[in-house]
């Protein structure tokens, strides 16, 4: 089994539970093992707290950084945020020895230092670079046949690119593959490339993103829409109702998070995946459980 050490984040185990247990499950079932890493803190957030004061926000994600060392293997996260914070701290430190030098003698005060062995990987990136298409496609036992699913790629997981390798940040591919290894049909809708609007402190503009993003959405009749960032999820489940009401248009379209959605497809309950604590319930996955699994591939 290959072995990584699993950054939560602060969003999913506070508010999506169901999230981490969907990743648990269907990591097992792929043959990753999580080495679950004690006394970490927030990433900290990549916008704000880095605009503040820039040294402290490197310094606390560098003592993440060091958590995942003591562990000897890589690390990897299950929110886009998280990743662009991790990754982005990574290269600042790799690259910048002054910097490394000004970091180091902080984290020296806690009994740490950075030396740079964990890598970072988003865990969508984990699961297509470990153990790719055709393995994650075998552990399936409920195809989604037909089911149409819009993706949304959102900012942090593709750009900077130089820093964040993980697709070409104006035309992936990564999310609509990870969704055909499901059985299910990927939409390309048209602003596909919008943020979610999450991080503007424009009134108006996210706004604005989310309703033309979710109006494109609607128009290729997407069933859902898959993403694989929980702030993300809460601008299209929260938001998504917010925009609803604001401009007095029919926005519906369940969000749903990947690796509920492979969970799901591997077998697991409905029930069992949080979908009914959504404002946008995905019930049109209910029809895939009415199915007889079919049996797991050997290898």
């Amino acid at each position: 089994m290959e072995r990584f050490a699993f950054f939560p984040g602060c969003l999913v185990p506070a508010r999506y539970p169901a999230m981490e247990f969907a990743i648990r499950q269907s990591l097992l079932k792929l043959g990753i093992e999580i080495v679950d890493l004690e006394g970490t803190s927030c990433c900290p957030d990549p916008i704000y707290f880095k605009s503040k004061d820039k040294l402290s926000w490197l310094s606390v994600a560098a003592r993440n950084l060091c958590l995942a060392e003591k562990t000897g293997v890589d690390l990897f996260t299950n929110c886009s945020g998280c990743t662009a914070t991790l990754s982005e701290a990574w290269h600042l430190l790799h690259e910048d020895e002054e910097l490394r030098e000004k970091v180091n003698r902080r984290l020296a005060k806690i009994g740490m230092e950075w030396k740079g062995t964990s890598k970072v990987r988003h865990i969508a990136t984990l699961v297509r670079d470990f153990v790719g298409y055709e393995k994650i496609s075998e552990t399936v036992v409920r195809p989604l046949d037909g089911l149409q699913v819009a993706i949304h790629y959102g900012c942090h997981l593709l750009k900077p690119s130089n820093i964040m390798k993980v697709d070409d940040p104006n035309d992936p591919s990564m999310m609509e593959d990870l969704v055909r290894a499901l059985g299910a049909d990927p939409v390309r809708h048209r602003k596909w490339y919008l943020c979610c609007g999450k991080a503007c402190t424009d009134e108006d503009l996210p706004s604005n993103m989310m309703r033309d993003l979710l109006t494109t959405v609607r128009d290729e009749q997407a069933e859902l829409l898959c993403l694989i960032c929980p702030t993300c999820f809460g601008q299209f489940d929260h938001g998504q109702m917010r925009i609803a009401k604001l401009f007095e248009e029919d926005f519906s379209t369940p969000p749903v998070y990947y690796f509920q959605l492979l969970a799901l497809a591997q077998g697991e309950p409905y029930e069992n995946l949080g979908f009914e604590r959504q404002r946008f319930k995905p019930e049109c996955l209910k029809r895939f459980e009415i199915q007889e699994p079919v049996e797991e591939a050997t290898s």
